[in-house]
C-alpha cells in the first residue's frame, strides 16, 4: 500500500487550508460528497506551486476571504493527483481558480489572483448569482435525472 496523502504535490500553505482553516481535500473519490453538502461551496484548485505560484497567494487570501464573508461558504481544495480530471469536469482552464457551486450544480469560477478589493467583489457577485452551466458539457459526469 502506497504511502500517498491528499497534501501530496501540494504547497504547504495549500495543505494549511485543510489543516488549520477547515477545508476539505476534494479528489475523484470525494467530489460527490462535497458536492452533495448544501449551500455555496468553493472548490480551489491550486496547481502546482513551482509552475502556478499565484496559487500559494489565493491559499493564503482564501481563509479572509472566508472571514469576510461569515459562514457563506466551505472550501474544498482539489487533490494535486485528481486535478486534471476535477478541471475537465468543472471548466477549470486556468490555475489557480476558485469554482463556485451551490447545491451540487455550478455557478461561476473566479480564475488567477486579484487585489483584495476585486476579490472581496468577485465572491460576493459570485455568491449572488444563481446557478448555470459549467463552461463544459457535464453530461458524461453527471448523467443522471434531470439532465438534459
Amino acid at each position: 500500500m502506497s504511502h500517498s496523502s491528499p497534501a501530496d504535490g501540494a504547497a504547504p500553505l495549500v495543505a494549511r487550508l485543510v489543516e488549520r482553516h477547515g477545508a476539505t481535500w476534494v479528489g475523484a473519490d470525494s467530489v460527490e460528497t462535497f458536492l452533495a453538502g448544501d449551500g455555496d461551496r468553493v472548490l480551489f484548485f491550486h496547481g502546482d506551486p513551482v509552475r502556478f505560484p499565484e496559487g500559494v497567494d489565493v491559499a493564503v487570501v482564501l481563509p479572509e476571504l472566508q472571514a469576510a464573508f461569515p459562514g457563506r461558504f466551505t472550501v474544498g481544495v482539489t487533490t494535486r493527483a485528481d486535478e486534471d480530471r476535477l478541471a475537465a469536469r468543472f471548466g477549470a482552464q486556468r490555475w489557480p481558480s476558485l469554482v463556485f457551486l451551490r447545491d451540487g450544480r455550478y455557478v461561476t469560477t473566479i480564475a488567477g489572483m486579484l487585489d483584495w478589493t476585486d476579490f472581496v467583489a468577485r465572491v460576493g457577485a459570485a455568491l449572488a448569482m444563481p446557478t448555470s452551466r459549467a463552461p463544459i458539457a457535464l453530461a458524461a459526469a453527471d448523467a443522471g435525472p434531470g439532465c438534459h
